[in-house]
């Protein structure tokens, strides 16, 4: 029997694959902590992924928990095609032809899925194949199709393997035809956010967020941080998507790797500031998937991670193949936890209002909500929320005490769930601001007992209820 985890503050995503979609499996990850399910539609069939979505769905159902789902497209990854023998060894200083048309690789010549090469390519520029471990740079276009490159840093080569091209401006669509047929399924499916890979500038989530407003879906868009051109239009990105996620494996590949913990912190610090949630993804417990305790380096990453205020550490080989996906859900759990309880550097973040925004009064409200909280070491805090803005703005500024929300729409229980320190509850009464703020403690306190006699309560509202205007109201409770 596993004993539900502790409650931490920052979230928990899981890539959920073959090691993880057994629904024995997937309740006891929900209970040893984890708060969103990612499917990788890089991998797997419609019938799959629907087997996993109505699986979550059956779990939140029995635990009255509110796991949401990430559904991340593949966007246009560029690999390599087949190549011969099992691989093919390339050595330093030897030339080759990079082909659009599919040929079995050889040490002469191979194909990329990239018809476009030619084309955008620069004489002088480098590739990166199979995560950076072999290098080529081009040094000849010989026709529409073919290029000639040499090699700078060999190794040997399999099939269908990555193709990056870091600094040359690809001429390929944000969403290519495999993502909008996903795209078609995940809209019909109960998915609350959508990752975009690859993004390059806000007009990619523009793309995305026409075809999510053409199904009436309130899916939200992760921006995924994983080429430079994102990090040059990150503001501009931050602005237009509903979420980011650091995705380290091809951002540590398209740039140099020393510069992805700067541009990490970067993200994380920017998100805050704009009230949106941010991922940090990818290796976090990379180890986990063949060993069942991760490494002290892994720890310090997912530690470093809850410190800088990311709201979610993501899983991804370790849950969806690894021999120990529980083990790995248990070991950030365990981690998130003593980091969250042991360092005040978790807290306390974001910037104050600026008195020239429209929602100056209704931020402020928040902001000063969290900084009464520290000042009267608050157990928590309460809000009312139809959107939710109350909640996440609340949420940005990271405050020690726990964050409640109550909202009478329940399509944001879920989508929330990807939010830092929020636990949302369904509350449809409309009588008065005074009587919904004595209803929220009572059931906190004698329902679900997630705060105690003499606990102090800090609650913010709308006044009148029944207009719902934005936030301008803070009350301190005691609990009686």
């Amino acid at each position: 029997m596993i004993k539900l985890a502790k409650y931490n503050k920052t979230k928990m995503v899981a890539t959920i694959g073959p090691a993880s979609s057994d629904y024995k499996m997937l309740k006891s990850m929900v209970l040893s902590g984890v708060d969103v399910c990612r499917i990788n539609f890089s991998h797997g069939t419609h019938q799959q992924h629907a087997e996993v979505i109505n699986t979550v769905n059956r779990i939140n159902k029995e635990l009255n928990s509110n796991v949401c789902i990430l559904a991340d497209l593949q966007g246009p990854k560029l690999r390599i095609g087949e190549m011969e023998n099992n691989g093919v060894e390339f050595k330093e200083g030897q030339t080759l032809i990079i082909s659009t048309e599919p040929v079995v690789g050889t040490a002469e010549k191979i194909s990329v899925s990239y018809k476009f090469l030619a084309k955008d390519v620069r004489l002088g520029e480098n590739v990166l194949l199979d995560d950076g471990k072999i290098e080529m740079e081009f040094i000849e276009v010989l026709d529409e199709k073919n290029v000639k490159a040499m090699v700078k840093v060999g190794g040997t080569l399999s099939s269908n393997k990555g193709f990056n091209l870091p600094k040359t401006d690809l001429t390929v669509p944000c969403l290519t035809k495999k993502d909008l047929k996903d795209l078609e399924f995940i809209l019909t499916q109960e998915v609350q956010w959508i990752g975009l890979s690859f993004v390059r500038h806000q007009d990619d989530i523009k793309i995305l967020r026409h075809y999510i407003d053409g199904k009436e879906s309130d899916a939200r868009i992760i921006a995924k941080i994983e080429k430079p051109q994102a990090v040059e239009n990150l503001d501009a990105i931050i602005k237009a998507a509903d979420g980011l996620m650091v995705a380290r494996g091809d951002l540590g590949v398209e740039m140099p790797m020393e510069h992805v913990p700067i541009i990490q912190k970067e993200v994380v610090r920017k998100c805050i500031v704009a009230a949106k949630p941010v991922i940090i993804a990818t290796q976090m417990m990379e180890s986990m998937i063949s060993s069942p305790t991760p490494t002290r380096a892994e720890a310090n990453d997912v530690a470093n991670a809850v410190i800088d205020g990311a709201d979610a550490v993501m899983l991804s080989g370790e849950t969806s193949v690894g021999k120990y996906p529980l083990k790995a859900v248990q070991a950030v759990q365990r981690i998130v936890s003593s980091t969250e309880e042991n360092s005040r550097e978790v807290y306390y973040k974001g910037k104050k209002p600026k008195d020239d925004s429209e929602k100056f009064l209704s931020d402020e409200i928040c902001f000063t909500a969290v900084r009464v909280s520290d000042h009267v070491k608050a157990k928590a805090i309460v809000t009312m929320t139809h959107s939710g803005y109350a909640a996440q703005k609340i949420s940005s500024y990271r405050p020690s005490a726990d964050l409640f929300y109550f909202s009478s729409n329940k399509k944001i229980l879920k989508t929330l769930n990807l939010v830092w320190n929020l636990r949302g509850f369904h509350y449809n009464k409309m009588v008065s601001t005074d009587q919904s703020i004595d209803d929220v403690v009572d059931i906190l306190y004698k329902e679900k007992q997630l705060i105690k006699k003499g606990d102090l309560v800090i609650n913010t509202a709308s006044m009148p209820i029944k207009k719902k205007p934005r936030t301008n109201t803070l009350k301190i409770t005691e609990v009686k």
